[in-house]
């Protein structure tokens, strides 16, 4: 079976409707295909132009007339509006696998003329409304797909191509940017969403979208071991006090359990102050191999700033008082102490192993896109080395 590269693209409609968790869930389960890459764009007027004249061919099994239908779709739904000049967000999706292109098409479906059910995302999330006459009243196809192997290269030629133009973070993307209160946060969708194919990514994004914030980046990254000690560096010292005590009651208790010595509260905080540092340090060991796959102190010179072996997903959030709305939804660091219907409370198991990360002030939130390099285009990247020609 030959590897191919596949591609979804999420369009501005199932975006605006908070739809875009719930078709990620589907293609994560229902395919089984690697999540290898994702970027934002806000389509120009020529990437619409150049990707609808490629839409309706003889190679799509798809009725001709829905493909005229998805082509006049894409040029009008897709473009910038000619008034305002404002441009829709739109996201695209990189699968890799075995047959993905066919796999991918059937968890999207094709629209036919009486079609009912929730087989596919489109019976589900898309529409295609007839009048009596036989004439379509409303259509809206949910996301967009390849219909073959020859098409999928072609046309995610032409998405990379306009990639550094006109996709990654975007800029004044929201309505709200003008406002003071207008904040952009960051989310890592973590490493233990990944361990087997599920909809637990897709399940998460779709909890956040409760806040009514708007996605205006997304990036599937693979934290290096000198990122993960960066980013998770304000944590290290606060490890190393916060742990002291917990340690000292240990070292009593096991002590006295099994020595049979009395341990005075001077010299138990003493025994923490001593093992107090060498447990945060342990315990920041411990989440930077979570992140990466790599224990730091195994990991040494170049090889400290290789991608690592856990995949993630950071997502962009932007809108009126970002921070605190994302944090209440996902909840506290101990999922134990999560509210129910919180993310941590529905996704998290210990305090590590919490399901996501998310920025605490809009201060952090900028430090933490500068390490994880939101702005940088791995899109184009992966799309480039797949097709090496």
């Amino acid at each position: 079976m030959a590897d191919e590269l596949s591609y979804v693209i999420i369009n501005p409609y199932t975006i605006y409707k908070s739809r875009t968790g719930g078709v990620l869930a589907r293609l994560l389960t229902r395919t089984s295909l690697d999540l290898v890459g994702a970027q934002m764009f806000a389509p120009s007027q020529a990437l619409v132009d150049e990707y609808a004249q490629n839409i309706v061919t003889e190679a799509d099994p798809q009725d001709r007339h829905v493909q005229e239908l998805i082509r006049d779709y894409v040029k009008e739904n897709l473009a910038p509006d000619p008034v305002t000049g404002v441009r829709e967000r739109v996201m695209v999706l990189l699968f890799r696998g075995e047959n993905a292109v066919r796999r991918i098409r059937e968890t999207v479906g094709t629209f036919k003329k009486n079609f009912l059910g929730g087989e596919s995302i489109r019976d589900t999330y898309g529409d295609i409304v007839y009048g009596r006459d036989g004439t379509v009243r409303y259509f809206e196809p949910a996301v967009l797909a390849s219909p073959n192997v020859e098409e999928a290269r072609m046309k995610l030629k032409i998405w990379a191509r306009y990639s550094d133009s006109d996709g990654g973070l975007l800029e004044k993307a929201v309505p709200t940017v003008g406002d003071p209160r207008h904040e952009r946060t960051l989310v890592i969708i973590k490493p233990d969403n990944f361990k087997f194919a599920s909809g637990r990514p897709g399940n998460i994004i779709d909890i956040f979208s409760r806040t009514g914030l708007s996605i205006t980046g997304i990036k599937v990254h693979r934290m290096t071991v000198a990122q993960a000690e960066e980013f998770y560096g304000p944590v290290r010292n606060v490890l190393k006090e916060k742990l002291a005590g917990s340690v000292g009651e240990r070292a009593r208790d096991l002590l006295n359990s099994a020595l049979n010595i009395p341990i005075t509260p001077d010299l138990q905080e003493k025994i923490g102050s001593l093992l107090g540092p060498l447990a945060g340090e342990q315990q920041f060991s411990s989440i930077v191999k979570f992140m990466t796959g790599h224990s730091p102190t195994e990991t040494k010179g170049e090889a400290r700033n290789e991608p690592g072996t856990e995949k993630c997903i950071i997502v962009i959030y932007e809108g009126i008082d970002a921070v605190r709305k994302i944090r209440e939804v996902l909840g506290p660091t101990d999922p134990a102490k999560a509210p129910p219907g919180s993310i941590r409370r529905e996704f998290g198991s210990t305090i590590m192993v919490n399901a996501a990360h998310a920025s605490d002030s809009p201060d952090n939130a900028r430090r933490e896109m500068g390490i994880v390099k939101v702005r940088e285009n791995n899109f184009k990247s992966l799309i480039e080395s797949f097709y090496q020609d």
